[in-house]
């Protein structure tokens, strides 16, 4: 198998061909690490490789699963996993390492991918680009150079647009799954709050504002890794209702679709603007939705004071740079330096010393009422459509980290008006890059389902996915999904 033939294949097509021995997963891994060191050296998206272990691990051969062999990308978000360093796109946290591996690390190698590489992030994670100075350069969106690649998991989302691999992992604490998704032009999912485990050594992050994901560029793809990895971890302080059938099985076609109410919002908060190439996006999914068998209508935008809640969402993510930093620096021996951190995260740094306990647990309260008002607010719908971002793909250096922290807060909360709200709810949201500029950018809009019904927002998107493909591979891809439907029933 070649490079070119290799992108053409989604991730369970790649795994069934080396469990049939048809490819090797040796041949499947060099063709990724040939393909991410073209990507990396065009795009800037890879840090932390282990380049020669990685291809020892799949000349080795993986356990007999629906992933077995197949290669994969770790954001370099701090997850834990004994092969790799992290840095969490920071100069502080250079070569971070770990003892143990995460609970969801150690449930990817068991459904037998094989990460090699990390992928470069904002500082934190807490930028909705990805232009961390730690990365020596901005992770460039391979659609057009002069944007933003989005954040904070933007060179998982690079990886997967350049066929570096299938899928990689994300996640998203306010949009970061979601924003480079959109920016990037393909399919990323944020699921309920811990469908994914956070543990062994933590039960929640960012005041259970944050989830790790997965990028992808087949629906089906990524609901086949929720199947393998996803699921209650036991002490875990939250849990998604229990799923009522595999994941993989809502994403394939059936004779008859039950048909969905689907609500839209197409005005922001406060008046904020959405560039008429994400309305027209939103107004071309409605309809396709409505040819598929679907109602859609308007539906109005629950009522809450959106300045409060980006107030309460620095106030979190201000005091978790406190927590990390000072973490790090004990390890270290030695106090916050000049150039430690980039201005707006110094910034919070100062902000997250000030804030009491009382602020804090108000800014949880504020979560919580949120969350209740969306779901009070689709009350009604199976389905919320929206934008995914307020506009096109920022440009590069438009939303770094400089200045004033809450200024900082306030620019990107403008940028990703429809995406933290739902990191406070928990609930599951998926963004699609269903329409595209005559430039070639995506435009991508967001499907919202209620809390625990994964299955429904994955379904639907499989739904829009065979509708309208947005790569050139899916439109081939089913004509065979027929004899995968009965496969993935009997699983």
């Amino acid at each position: 198998m070649n490079r070119e033939e290799y992108k053409q294949f989604d991730g369970l097509d790649l795994a069934e061909l080396i469990s049939r021995r048809e490819i090797s997963a040796v041949d499947t891994m060099q063709c990724a690490v040939g393909l991410a060191q073209e990507s990396d050296e065009k795009f800037n998206i890879l840090c932390h490789e282990r380049i020669e272990e990685s291809l020892e691990l799949s000349n080795r051969g993986a356990p007999a699963t629906r992933f077995s062999g197949l290669p994969f990308l770790l954001k370099d978000s701090g997850l834990p996993a004994q092969r790799f360093p992290s840095s969490i796109g920071s100069r502080l946290f250079a070569d971070t390492q770990y003892a143990q591996n995460s609970t969801l690390v150690e449930r990817f190698e068991k459904a037998g991918l094989i990460p090699f590489a990390r992928t470069r992030v904002s500082e934190l994670c807490m930028a909705p680009t990805t232009e961390a100075l730690a990365n020596g350069g901005p992770t460039l969106n391979p659609w057009d150079i002069s944007r933003s690649a989005g954040g904070s998991s933007g060179g998982s989302a690079v990886a997967v647009a350049t066929g570096v691999v299938p899928l990689a992992h994300g996640s998203d604490g306010g949009g970061s799954v979601r924003i480079p998704a959109a920016c990037c032009g393909v399919f990323g999912f944020k699921p309920s709050r811990t469908l994914l485990p956070l543990g062994p050594n933590r039960g929640e992050s960012l005041g259970g504002m944050a989830s790790d994901g997965m990028l992808s560029r087949t629906v089906r793809d990524t609901a086949a890794l929720l199947d393998a990895v996803g699921g209650y971890e036991p002490g875990g302080p939250y849990a998604s209702p229990p799923k009522q059938a595999s994941f993989l099985s809502c994403t394939y076609p059936s004779l008859q679709s039950q048909p969905l109410r689907i609500g839209v919002w197409r005005e922001a908060w406060e008046g904020i603007a959405i560039a008429p190439e994400c309305i027209a996006a939103v107004d071309a999914t409605a309809s396709l939705l409505r040819e598929l068998g679907h109602t859609v209508v308007d539906a109005a935008l629950p009522g809450f004071d959106y300045s409060k809640f980006v107030h309460a969402h620095a106030t979190v993510l201000a005091t978790n740079i406190v927590l990390l930093a000072d973490a790090r620096l004990r390890q270290l021996g030695r106090p916050l330096e000049e150039g430690d951190l980039e201005p707006a995260i110094a910034d919070g740094y100062e902000v997250g010393k000030t804030i009491s306990g009382a602020h804090y647990v108000q800014a949880i309260n504020e979560f919580h009422m949120v969350g209740r008002k969306i779901e009070s607010g689709m009350h009604g719908f199976d389905v919320i459509l929206t934008p995914t971002l307020t506009s096109l793909p920022a440009k590069l250096g438009s939303l770094n980290p400089v200045g004033d922290f809450h200024e900082f807060r306030r620019r990107v909360a403008d940028y990703t008006t429809f995406l933290a709200i739902l990191n406070a709810s928990g609930q599951p949201a998926a963004s699609l890059p269903l329409i595209w500029t005559r430039e070639g950018l995506p435009v991508a809009v967001q499907l919202v389902g209620h809390f625990g019904q994964d299955d429904v927002v994955l379904r639907l998107s499989g739904e829009l996915e065979r509708a309208s493909p947005w790569l050139p591979m899916l439109k081939n891809k089913w004509k065979s999904q027929a004899a995968h439907a009965v496969a993935a029933l009997h699983d």
